[in-house]
């Protein structure tokens, strides 16, 4: 059986070596697991500033010359540039009746039914932060990938052809410590904290009091690119010629593939797991990818051809692109405006 994690360290691993102190329990990691694709694939580094992420980045390399005996060697030094990554974190308040759970046969399954919409919230809010959110007006969370690949003079950005408002993206996000990773505070636990607040008296509309058990929840993340070379970006995929069939996906991820830097750092063992010190993953919504599944179900001809195939990934069927992962997520809009 394949599996992403066997030789890399994921923030759902992270979650998992959470103490047993109430705060995280393996139905939290399950149902993040299933909810957020992005939670399956990325890395988790701690932040090296406290709530804030310090990372320098090369901009530019050293020069060499060629030697010559009894000649000096000429002094020549790299270039560097300093970024700082901000975290964010995101917070839910489950209340139940005291009541209900007294007369029911299992409070604990009652209490995660009424969890499970906050935790859904939750990896909803995080994924469209982590494609879209930009802290210059949106302060309060991290700076996501789209204002990192905003503009089409990006040498990793690949343009869909769209000028409309009915656009959308494909991402090539490449994890590692020297690629994009997620951030967490120093001294915080990765991923989703469950904190029981016991029971709690409040108030009903008309002011009547009443008790009911508090279930708090807490993400605190942020996002850092130490090397933007590393992903890549299609944007302005029109939608509706999308569907009309008009617009061919295969040339537009082949031309983002060949962007990346890292597109060779990952590999594939024999059983089908990914292996190396970084991981690539290919993140689109369920309309492109049911047109790039349409486009590998054709009349099979040399200009039609996909390299689209299913592969096993820790148990379950993952569709691959010249064996990277594919993972559709709806946070990924149709709705992107055109980027310039």
């Amino acid at each position: 059986m394949a599996g992403l994690g066997n030789s890399y360290l994921q923030l759902i691993d992270l979650m998992k070596r959470s103490g047993a102190d109430g705060s995280v329990e393996a139905n939290v990691v399950e149902a993040l697991h299933t909810l957020n694709p992005v939670m399956k694939d990325a890395n988790v580094i701690t932040c090296n500033q406290g709530t804030k992420h310090l990372s320098t980045i090369r901009t530019g390399l050293p020069s060499v010359s060629w030697g010559q005996l009894y000649k000096g060697i000429a002094q020549s030094k790299s270039t560097t540039q300093q970024v700082e990554d901000t975290t964010g974190f995101l917070e839910g308040l489950s209340t139940v009746d005291s009541r209900l759970l007294d007369i029911s046969k299992d409070p604990a399954a009652v209490r995660m039914s009424e969890a499970q919409p906050f935790l859904e919230s939750i990896t909803q809010e995080f994924e469209d932060a982590f494609f879209y959110s930009d802290v210059g007006t949106a302060p309060t969370k991290f700076h996501g990938l789209a204002p990192r690949y905003s503009t089409l003079a990006s040498p990793n950005v690949v343009a869909g052809g769209g000028v409309g408002s009915d656009n959308t993206s494909i991402w090539f996000v490449t994890y590692g410590d020297h690629a994009t990773s997620l951030i967490v505070p120093e001294g915080i636990t990765a991923g989703v904290v469950r904190e029981d607040k016991g029971e709690q008296r409040v108030l009903d509309n008309s002011g009547n009091a009443y008790y009911v058990k508090e279930e708090l929840f807490r993400q605190h993340v942020g996002v850092c690119v130490k090397d933007w070379r590393f992903n890549a970006r299609v944007c302005n995929i029109d939608v509706s010629n999308v569907i009309a069939g008009s617009v061919a996906i295969n040339p537009l991820m082949r031309a983002a593939y060949y962007k990346m830097q890292g597109r060779r750092n990952y590999a594939i063992d024999n059983g089908g797991a990914m292996i190396g010190a970084t991981r690539t993953v290919i993140y689109m919504n369920r309309t492109i990818l049911e047109a790039l599944d349409a486009e590998s179900t054709n009349d099979g001809s040399a200009d039609n051809f996909v390299r689209l195939r299913p592969m096993e990934i820790q148990g379950e069927e993952v569709m691959t692109w010249r064996g990277i992962p594919i993972r559709d997520t709806d946070n990924i809009l149709n709705t992107e405006a055109a980027v310039a």
